[in-house]
């Protein structure tokens, strides 16, 4: 096991089962104080993905405990007696489905998951709208990586048709993904031969070469991709040309990137499609608890966590949070921002916007709710990321 997903477990390990020892001291002969406990539980994705580990993070700083260090020295920043658990799932869809059922909290999703799930079009077409989902704010933007071995003799997405292809499980948002990146490029899943595999054990396949290449979705470095490239020379294969321009014309939450080079061992600079990872929870979760989790969320300590924790954890920026998020804020949420004066222009919100507008829009003061995505973005609407569609997500 590599030293990156080593540190990847460990971060969400912290964020879940690994806080039950804590309590378990802080807790003894404590029954009134018991009482008081709240649980926040996080759908986030697999254990070898992007999600289960920012999410891990996440948890263990802003869970508040009895008996943790005071934020001002360094401690917790959170809620007091809130205990925020990591729970590992399939990803997006997955995690609208648990948000949907109440059996999580909050989860993360991407963008463009997020958007369909709420207004009951593109992969949830057929489904109730799920109205009731809102939105903490956007985190930082995710990758889509084709991964290949080097010497597979694929070099372009025209390669893929024939081979076997794992286009992530049933429940991610990878499968989604993966699904609109082939159809751009002219193929289905009746064009290669596909296969619906945990990323880790598509890493593992293609490692021994039982396997042509995987679609993964997150934030670089991803734990499975990091650790397949510690075993064998791989490639990223680029998302690039006319089908990739359509996409960005047509898909509102896609954002024009490059993932660097060696952001694996010895891939080269490769053109890709990113979109947002949102943090979402229901409309009827409390409002008082949802801006407490947004406060620590945003905190000064919790950011140097996220920072120190992983390569993703640097670009946690609130000034970006609310711009183009897929579906409206909470209400709690919505007064964390308000109060930091990261709505309104602050926020890239068009001037003059209602101040109640994120109660039935999106802060952008575009209509959430119109059931299908604008067909071509304007040229001054900005990404998940804060940027303009042609500009370059951050590393």
């Amino acid at each position: 096991m590599s030293s990156l997903t080593r540190r990847h477990l460990l971060g969400g390990l912290m964020g879940g089962v690994a806080l039950a020892p804590l309590l378990g001291g802080a807790l003894s002969g404590r029954s009134a104080m018991a009482q008081d406990l709240r649980y926040f539980r996080i759908g986030t994705g697999t254990t070898a993905g992007t999600y289960f580990p920012i999410g891990g993070l996440i948890a263990n700083a802003i869970s508040n405990p009895p008996g943790s260090r005071p934020c001002d020295k360094g401690g917790s920043c959170g809620i007091p007696g809130l205990i925020v658990v990591a729970q590992a799932s399939n990803g997006s869809v997955d995690n609208i489905e648990m948000l949907r059922a109440g059996t999580v909290e909050a989860g993360f999703a991407q963008a463009d998951v997020a958007y369909w799930a709420y207004s009951g079009t593109g992969s949830f077409t057929g489904k109730r709208p799920f109205a009731e989902l809102r939105s903490l704010g956007m985190l930082y933007a995710e990758a889509i990586q084709v991964v290949v071995r080097s010497d597979g003799f694929i070099d372009r997405m025209a390669d893929l048709k024939g081979r076997s292809i794992s286009l992530g499980e049933e429940g991610s948002g990878t499968l989604v993904e993966a699904r609109l990146i082939l159809d751009a490029y002219g193929l289905s899943e009746s064009t290669i031969t596909p296969l619906y595999l945990k990323p880790g054990t598509a890493a593992d396949r293609l490692a021994k070469g039982e396997l042509d290449g995987f679609f993964m979705v997150g934030g670089y470095p991803v734990a499975a991709v990091a650790d397949v490239a510690a075993r064998v020379p791989i490639r990223l294969v680029p998302l690039d040309g006319e089908p990739a321009d359509r996409l960005l014309r047509t898909q509102r939450f896609y954002i024009e990137d490059e993932i660097p080079a060696n952001a694996y061992p010895g891939t080269a600079p490769t053109p890709t499609l990113s979109l947002g990872a949102e943090l979402l929870t229901r409309a009827d979760r409390d409002p008082d608890l949802i801006y407490g989790i947004v406060r620590a969320l945003w905190h000064e300590n919790t950011r140097r966590v996220l920072a120190d924790g992983h390569p993703q954890g640097r670009n946690f920026d609130p000034a970006r949070a609310v711009a183009n998020v897929s579906v409206p804020l909470h209400p709690g949420a919505e007064r964390y921002y308000r109060e930091a004066g990261l709505l309104g222009n602050a926020a890239n919100e068009p001037a003059g916007a209602p101040a109640g507008t994120t109660g039935t829009d999106s802060p952008t003061g575009e209509k959430a709710a119109n059931g299908k995505p604008p067909a071509e973005k304007p040229p001054a609407e900005k990404t998940a990321t804060g940027k303009a569609a042609g500009d370059k997500a951050p590393p």
